[in-house]
């Protein structure tokens, strides 16, 4: 789950919460709202760490000779993103 969905998860519990006056018989809307509100708040911090946590840099070099002028020729490449 991404930051979105973990937000959608917080609103969802919060409307269940504090904003549904209809009772079950048995459940308590409430303390399923709070749980949603919970684990959205779980999921966003996990989301966060996971994004910030995996950037990596990778450069690669590369060197060899052009033949037609005998020079030596070197390439590099940088890469960024998460894994």
């Amino acid at each position: 789950m991404r930051i979105g969905s973990s937000i959608a998860l917080i609103v969802i519990g919060a409307i269940v919460a504090f904003a549904v006056d209809y009772q079950l018989a048995g459940i308590d809307l409430k303390l399923i709202g709070y749980i949603l509100i919970a684990a959205g708040v779980i999921l966003f911090v996990i989301s966060l760490a996971v994004g910030f946590g995996g950037r990596r840099t990778t450069t690669t070099t590369r060197s060899g000779v052009d033949p037609a002028s005998g020079e030596q020729i070197t390439r590099q490449d940088r890469r960024d993103g998460t894994y």
